[in-house]
């Protein structure tokens, strides 16, 4: 390719990059602001959270688009391939997790804040926490092609199980010491599932970004420690 090519093949490149971490920045502050607006009832942000699904959507869309155009048009191959179809898998895992934030947002409504416990308040609260750290630094890992803290991610994914475990836990319990709980702990549960389910599309995301940096693919058995099957 000529050097004019090789520059708009770049800027190409680029922009999608930028679109990768648009949709990033977008699904964790929708996963914030939803947790939030779980937690203290609030309708109004969780209605914003709804709305910006769409926006997720139509980022995708961009990027598929444009993802689309590159191969047919420049024909990549190797590494500058790979980084192109593992930027349409990006996508999709975090237009997913955009989907999972605006579910719990969907249940604010059902669940009163005067039924959530400090206790499990708190421990909702940590789950997210734990989730918002793995994408912020997944999108961070992806940017920087940092190839052995993407390892590092994916491993830690274990402590989102381990989280999620406990708070399962602790929603069996409030519904036998009070059956009148039953039908905000299960919408509860709900979202708890989501977060744990957000934790694993931010591992598809580490590993597709692994395989852009390195062209290996991580082992296929992942670390998970999810006991509620058991429970």
């Amino acid at each position: 390719m000529s050097g004019h090519t090789v520059s708009s093949f770049d800027d190409e490149l680029n922009h999608i990059d930028r679109l990768i971490r648009d949709m990033g920045d977008l699904a964790s502050s929708m996963v914030a602001d939803a947790t939030r607006s779980l937690l203290q009832a609030q309708e109004a942000s969780a209605q914003r959270v709804i709305s910006d699904d769409v926006v997720m959507d139509a980022r995708q869309r961009e990027l598929d688009e444009r993802a689309i155009t590159l191969i047919a048009k420049r024909q990549p191959m190797a590494q500058d391939l790979r980084a192109v179809v593992a930027a349409i898998r990006i996508a999709a895992d975090l237009e997913r997790i955009g989907d999972l934030a605006k579910n719990i947002a969907k249940r604010v409504g059902s669940v009163d804040a005067g039924t959530i416990k400090t206790p499990l308040s708190h421990s909702i609260e940590a789950m997210s926490k734990l989730v918002l750290d793995q994408i912020n630094n997944v999108i961070t890992y992806y940017v920087t092609r940092n190839a052995e803290g993407l390892v590092s991610l994916r491993e830690a994914d274990e402590l989102i199980d381990i989280k999620y475990t406990s708070v399962f836990r602790e929603l069996l319990t409030y519904m036998m010491e009070d059956p009148r709980k039953i039908s905000a702990c299960t919408h509860l549960l709900f979202c708890a599932k989501n977060l744990e389910r957000i934790g694993d599309h931010v591992t598809n995301v580490a590993e597709n970004a692994f395989y852009v940096i390195t062209g290996e693919q991580l082992p296929a058995h992942r670390p998970k420690v999810d006991e509620t099957a058991s429970v």
